[in-house]
């Protein structure tokens, strides 16, 4: 990390228990000439596995694979709370699901219900999507998103000389 500002906020809470998880991911086969295949994040669902299962097929008709990948987990973070609140507004609650490709299975890395983070990791160009977020969550995350966020201060605005406060030199008629 380039500095160290501001660390204590990108803890996880140790208040606030973390939140487990299971990842639907699934793949579709295509009859593309660029694409033989596509993955996407399908669903979120509580984990309920034993402590270290590993991923299990829960769907395979031969054109539709659906993989269920547990021991996820979800973490709020201080720092997020502006995007927890964000992703609450809109109509339809989202967990954001950051995957990668590996030996050809796509594989969930991190979940986060912030809007900002999320929006953050897909404009990185990393494999991030959507889905809906249990409705369980939604207010154990907008409790702790109004308990935690803080708006920024304002600011006076700034000029580009002391001289010149945003009016038009007499000059310029």
């Amino acid at each position: 990390m380039a500095h160290n500002a501001g660390m204590a906020d990108v803890t996880p809470d140790p208040a606030v228990s973390p939140y487990p998880l299971a990842v639907i991911m699934e793949r579709v086969r295509l009859n593309d000439r660029w694409a033989t295949e596509k993955w996407e994040a399908k669903g979120i669902v509580a984990d309920t596995s034993p402590p270290g299962s590993t991923e299990r097929v829960i769907l395979d008709d031969g054109d539709t694979l659906q993989v269920l990948f547990p021991g996820m987990t979800l973490r709020l973070l201080t720092i997020e709370a502006e995007g927890y609140l964000l992703n609450l507004t809109f109509p339809e609650f989202r967990v954001f699901v950051l995957w990668r490709s590996e030996d050809g299975i796509a594989r969930p890395e991190r979940l986060t219900v912030s809007y900002n983070e999320g929006t953050r990791w897909a404009d990185s160009d990393e494999n991030v999507d959507s889905v809906p977020l249990p409705i369980d969550l939604a207010p154990w995350i907008a409790e702790y998103a109004a308990a935690h966020y803080r708006p920024e201060p304002k600011r006076k605005p700034r000029y580009a000389s002391s001289k010149d406060k945003g009016v038009a030199s007499r000059r310029d008629g």
